[in-house]
């Protein structure tokens, strides 16, 4: 029998904060606050969707953060996916030690520190049962950081600092997504922490492509700048799944007008690239169906090619739903399709935190996105997401 292959790496997102300059503090010890009210209660959804939350030791020293979900109603919906009340908690050290003191060991959720073989005995010492350590060889690459989460479970990574551990990952190609929330501050202090300042090593070919930007949003007086950083890996996203994004997008064109919900096709393919089904929102005059829903609700449950099946739709599935006893990402999950492209995850417009793709991938299906093609989905809904 052929060896098991290794389970897939995380999808790596990384959220951060900056001054207009690019600094993430100023040199001072006390902490500049560079997000608003709004921004935080973002970052804390994006907690709430991840599998693991990572910084760096000097993250921990100067900052001291508990990185758990706070807001009650989210750890509430974690445990109702069957999810750890927050998401396991990983610090990468170098050489240096980590206190015990430290507010995070004494937080909820579990614990790892990662850190070269060198410095596991010290940290061991020092944090006692506070944290598993676990070594990664002769220093900290970020390859075997992801392929250790993703042997423990960890499908989706938030990286949330700091600026060294940003150029870590960058360094090495391996970040999908930037979060990166703009504050109107100029902190001009050539001494003060940057986001992602530059690394000794040089970056790989793959890692220094533009990069796509998958949308912008007001909160308060900070930005918040969302790119997609890697390209689309071919062996992943196929030239056959653009074309069929390309007809779901054209699907989303014929839904009739709406100012109170997003217009969005959707198209089930066979594993043969034959197509199953089709559909789009509101098609029929239902004022209140759903592109996936159309589109499942005309095949046989019972069809087989369902279950080697991808379906495609413009905006990620819904996971909540007050007009439907089941939202989209259920009915997929219960169609048993475990292939799933989209070209756009939904904003906070009509619902505040969707977990379409945390819930396929919690049921083991595989979801990818295609940001090439996000902004030609998203313009069918100018109207409401750009008002403007």
């Amino acid at each position: 029998m052929s060896p098991e292959p290794p389970p897939a790496r995380p999808f790596v997102l990384i959220s951060a904060a900056m001054s207009v300059d690019g600094h993430i503090d100023d040199a001072t010890e006390a902490r500049l606050m560079l997000s608003t009210a709004e921004d935080f209660d973002r970052v804390d959804a994006l907690r709430a969707q991840s599998d693991a939350v990572l910084v760096g030791a000097g993250t921990l020293r100067a900052d001291d953060p508990r990185l758990e979900v706070r807001d009650a109603a989210r750890r509430e919906a974690r445990l109702a996916r069957g999810l750890t009340e927050h998401p396991l908690k990983v610090a990468l050290a170098g050489h240096g030690g980590l206190a015990p003191e430290l507010r995070l060991w004494h937080s909820g959720g579990a614990k790892l520190v990662l850190a070269p073989d060198a410095a596991v005995p010290g940290l061991r010492a020092s944090l006692g049962g506070l944290a598993e350590v676990v070594g990664t060889g002769a220093g900290l690459d970020a390859a075997r950081v992801l392929d250790e989460l993703a042997a423990r479970g960890v499908r989706r990574l938030m990286v949330e600092g700091g600026g060294a551990i940003q150029s870590l990952f960058l360094t090495a190609g391996l970040v999908d997504e930037i979060q990166l929330a703009v504050a109107p501050f100029f902190v001009g202090e050539a001494s003060a922490p940057r986001f992602a300042p530059p690394a000794a090593r040089a970056f790989p070919q793959d890692a220094t492509h533009r990069m796509t930007l998958l949308g912008a949003q007001t909160l308060g007086d900070v930005v918040v700048l969302r790119y997609a950083a890697r390209r689309e890996d071919a062996s992943l996203v196929t030239q056959a799944d653009l074309d069929w994004m390309r007809v779901a997008i054209d699907l989303s064109r014929q839904c009739p007008p709406s100012e109170t919900a997003y217009s969005v096709g959707a198209v089930v393919v066979a594993a043969d690239g034959t197509e199953i089904a089709r559909g789009f929102s509101r098609e029929g005059g239902d004022d209140k169906a759903h592109a996936e829903e159309s589109a499942l609700g005309k095949i046989d449950p019972s069809d087989p090619r369902l279950r080697t099946a991808t379906i495609y739709s413009t905006l990620e599935p819904c996971s909540v739903r007050a007009s439907r006893p089941s939202p989209c990402a259920e009915l997929i999950r219960t169609a048993g399709i475990g292939r799933v492209v989209l070209a756009w995850r939904e904003p906070a417009l009509f619902v505040a935190d969707c977990q379409g793709v945390e819930l396929l991938e919690a049921a083991g299906a595989t979801v990818l996105e295609t940001p090439s093609l996000a902004e030609e989905a998203r313009a069918v809904n100018a109207h409401l997401v750009n008002p403007n």
